[in-house]
């Protein structure tokens, strides 16, 4: 019964809990930022998966939860520190336990006040310092184009002697010279340093780290982090004797060198990968070759005042660049000492998600907590972090690319580096020779066509499929070589940046007849063959290798890796954090997360919440279309009948009829591209005595159509236009008005991350399930990982039961995947509270408990209300009665307003 009373009490105290949001938050609001505390609150390894709608303010109510738990949580804990240091003197005199508590709480207070006051003067500072930078600047560009003249003109091309060769574990200033790795170890950068009293001011022990899939979500969360005021983080008792009310949030936005360097001869160059290795490169201990904006001990006045400036203004990466360049150092490197004393870092998917990207800035995930946002996509991003590509006409060109670096450099290579650059030449070629053998090369007159390696000549070939890598490696016998080796050398000695450029420096001199700026190749060829060396070097359960053939001219072949499953690479992750929460605006279905992100989370560790939106039930219309009318066919739009010429006729009546009652702007969802340009074109053709369907739809609004391949802002500006140009300007339309139709499609590019709010998305419809191709290879090699995995996770031997069980995994898998891409395109149309929309699901499956259940919880609440259900040929489902609910619906919103 305590026990009970004890969680009664927890809820009690969670539902008081002032989560300082800026606004008066909505129930949803509510509801999700108590979750969020929650899972922070309930200690380590712990999981929520949260659901919130676009337009409910989740990415405000993520910082107004996590840093009230923050606060809190450090708050109790320096509490905690407080009253332990007092038990310590329990049995002395009460006049001396007092004199010692107040002892420590002045100490504590010092330090507090000591770091508040060094971030304000900096808050102060940060507007003298840009006129100081511009002269600096001047100086610094002046003094740089006098440069100095090396003996050897090629020397920046010529490899370093290798004495000896490490291949112990990379640190976060790996590759750089002995004297830069001792100043920006004393100046917090990375590797092993003595704590001063001053680095411990500034040190923050637990850290959240927030992540996003673009640039642009991170600069949104940063402004929304600029709203609200947080409270002090000293304990209760003495924050109110020193009347701090409040504690300005200290964040620090990590990024890529491609987006911080401040060096022009580096930034300019066109791959991340030159970026990064001639980066490394400048920071060699070399005559001519130093970057003169890296930290170091002249530099240690601006890379303090970067440091401070940084905890103390809340400023984004285009705001760490613009103060990099005012001091003249550079914020890449000088970032990391605003690192230890952080609360708050936000950084780009692959940063956080590739091991290699958080060693590298340093970041330590044990402890802290991690929140991935906009995470519907976060397996994909974990794919695509580990994915590699390479193409046949990519390692032909590497290989001339090599020839002209051994036919400069050849004689002047000894030891380690003349064995690698063959192993290279080797690699090139066994890789060349097997990739030709698939794709039928000529020998004299003779054109063999080849599968696997060359010797086995004469089996048929197919235009794509799955290559085993020990099959890939077998020519020329690089499956001899140990790749882990090689790849990390290649990494170490910058080799494919040297022989990039080198090679972009001969044709520059070719092209102008004289030596003159470098060109880049805008293809870093070598830097694709290292990627998929990293890739050959993964554990064959983890993924696959594809071969695929390109249409031409030139005719060619790509090879690619794909990580079949994330959980591997996640799991440093999962196993690290105090806390993962995963946020977006349509996670639903959870089971994908679960299953492969989680797979071996207790059932009490994993937290899980679909809220509802913040509009009012009124403000929605959802409707499962099955068909236009008995006897017509019924809105099946599967593989197998969605050619059905009549269907698509029928559909075309109902999108007609629709954009009759439906104001201001309509959005259709189709499967594909190529199902897109079949639907449009059995809608240009004439059946029977009436026009057209396509051209009728003309006459009923403006008609746009989302192209592969083409410019989606375009087309979106001209729908946003005929719309918005129409009405009355006031937010309501007249009756003459038409509005615009936008024919898209699901998983393109207006799908995602495109608003359709208010007038531009009054009724969203969604043609059939989207399902994956489930021939193509790559989702074949899912299905197949999902099912063998499944089954290894079973009973052995496996039983008929374990059998359907692991197929019906891989099932719900693919079906999954199929309902978030419907998810994320609902997702586009209400916005916020104010707006109102109708949802039109065009395929009688929607009808069916199993995908039902696998839609949002808003849109699911949104069918119940709905007038009529559909299914199999009730009226409900028909387009009568869906008429029928968009009149009443959008009749009454024009009386609302």
């Amino acid at each position: 019964m305590a026990s009970a009373d004890g969680v009664d009490d927890a809820v009690r105290q969670l539902e008081k809990l002032d989560f300082h949001h800026p606004y008066t938050p909505y129930d949803v609001q509510e509801q999700f930022m108590r979750t969020v505390y929650q899972v922070l609150e309930a200690g380590e390894g712990q999981v929520g998966i949260l659901e919130s709608p676009t337009g409910t303010g989740k990415s405000l109510s993520l910082i107004c939860a996590s840093l009230t738990w923050l606060r809190n949580h450090k708050s109790t804990r320096l509490d905690a520190a407080l009253q332990a240091a007092g038990e310590a003197y329990k049995d002395e005199p009460s006049w001396l336990v007092d004199q010692f508590m107040r002892r420590k709480r002045e100490e504590l207070v010092r330090r507090w006040e000591d770091r508040e006051k060094r971030l304000d003067a900096a808050r102060l500072k940060e507007k003298t310092l840009e006129d100081r930078s511009r002269k600096r600047r001047r100086i610094e560009e002046a003094a740089a184009t006098g440069s100095h003249k090396i003996e050897d003109e090629d020397a920046e091309w010529l490899l370093d002697d290798r004495e000896s060769h490490d291949s112990g574990a990379q640190d976060a200033l790996s590759g750089l010279s002995k004297e830069s790795r001792e100043v920006l170890e004393r100046l917090g950068l990375g590797g092993p340093k003595k704590r001063d009293e001053d680095d411990e001011l500034l040190e923050e022990e637990i850290k959240i780290y927030y992540t996003s899939r673009t640039h642009s979500q991170l600069s949104q969360f940063i402004t929304e982090l600029r709203r609200p005021s947080f409270p002090s983080s000293l304990p209760p008792s003495v924050a109110k004797e020193q009347q701090t009310a409040s504690e300005t949030v200290k964040l620090l936005p990590l990024s890529s060198r491609q987006r911080l360097c401040i060096n022009p001869s580096v930034s300019r160059l066109g791959s991340v990968q030159a970026i990064n290795d001639r980066c490394a490169e400048l920071q060699q201990n070399k005559p001519g070759k130093k970057c003169s904006y890296v930290p170091k001990e002249e530099l240690l006045g601006q890379t303090h005042q970067f440091r401070d400036t940084a905890l103390a203004t809340l400023p984004d990466i285009e705001d760490l660049h613009q103060l990099g360049k005012s001091l003249a150092v550079c914020p890449y490197y000088a970032s990391r000492t605003a690192l230890p004393g952080a609360e708050i870092i936000t950084l780009p998917y692959p940063l956080l998600l590739r091991k290699s990207a958080r060693d590298a800035l340093g970041i330590k995930l044990e402890g802290n907590v991690v929140i991935i946002d906009e995470a519907h996509n976060v397996m994909d991003a974990v794919a695509n972090v580990h994915a590699a590509e390479l193409k046949l006409s990519d390692l032909r060109k590497g290989r001339g690319m090599l020839g002209v670096y051994v036919k400069r450099f050849g004689k002047k290579l000894k030891g380690e580096n003349r064995v690698n650059v063959g192993r290279v030449g080797r690699v090139i070629d066994g890789l060349t020779e097997w990739m030709e053998g698939a794709k039928g090369f000529k020998v004299g007159d003779e054109t063999k066509l080849c599968w696997g390696t060359v010797a086995n000549c004469g089996l048929q070939q197919q235009e794509h499929g799955i290559v085993d890598a020990n099959d890939l490696t077998r020519p020329k016998g690089i499956d001899q070589i140990n790749m882990y080796e090689l790849t990390q050398y290649i990494q170490e000695s910058k080799l494919a940046y040297k022989i990039e450029s080198y090679a972009a420096h001969v044709e520059s001199e070719k092209e102008a007849g004289q030596a003159g700026a470098t060109t880049r190749s805008s293809t870093p060829v070598l830097h694709a063959l290292v990627s998929f060396l990293v890739a050959l070097t993964n554990p064959s359960s983890e993924g696959r290798i594809f071969y695929q053939k390109m249409a031409g001219p030139p005719a060619d072949m790509q090879l690619s890796y794909l990580l079949l499953s994330p959980t591997h690479a996640f799991s440093s992750i999962a196993s690290s954090a105090r806390a993962v929460i995963l946020a977006g605006g349509t996670m639903s279905p959870f089971d994908d997360y679960r299953n492969h992100l989680f797979p071996s989370l207790a059932a009490p560790k994993l937290t899980t919440l679909s809220c509802g939106h913040v509009i009012p039930p009124q403000n929605l219309c959802v409707w499962t279309l099955a068909g236009t009318r008995p006897g017509a066919p019924p809105f099946e739009f599967s593989f197998q009948r969605r050619g059905d010429r009549d269907m698509i006729a029928e559909l075309g009546l109902a999108v007609l009829n629709m954009c009759a009652v439906v104001p201001d702007g309509v959005v259709v969802f189709f499967p594909s591209y190529g199902y897109l340009d079949e639907v449009v074109g059995v809608w240009q053709q004439q059946r029977g005595a009436a026009a057209p369907i396509w051209d009728r739809l003309q006459t009923r609004k403006t008609v746009f159509r989302e192209a592969k391949g083409g410019s989606s802002d375009e087309v979106l500006q001209q729908y946003t236009d005929a719309i918005l140009g129409s009405g009355t300007g006031d937010g309501k339309t007249t009756a003459k008005a038409k509005g615009a139709l936008l024919l898209s499609v699901v998983g393109g590019k207006m799908s995602e991350g495109i608003n359709f709010s208010d007038r531009l998305g009054r009724c969203v419809m969604v043609v059939g399930l989207p399902y994956p191709n489930i021939a193509s290879p790559e989702w074949k090699a899912k299905m197949e990982y999902i099912e063998s995995t499944t089954l290894a996770g079973l009973a052995s031997p496996p039983t008929t039961s374990d059998t359907a069980r692991a197929k019906q995994a891989a099932r719900d898998f693919y079906e999954n995947a199929c309902m978030r891409a419907v998810n994320q395109s609902i997702g586009r149309a209400i916005r916020h509270r104010g707006d109102y929309a109708a949802i039109v699901l065009a395929d009688r499956r929607y009808g069916a408990e199993r995908i039902r259940r696998k839609l949002p919880a808003w849109i699911r609440g949104g069918m119940t209300s709905a007038p009529a259900r559909a299914g199999g040929d009730d009226k409900g489902g028909m387009l009568g009665g869906l008429m029928g609910a968009l009149g009443g619906f959008f009749r009454g919103k024009v009386m609302d307003g």
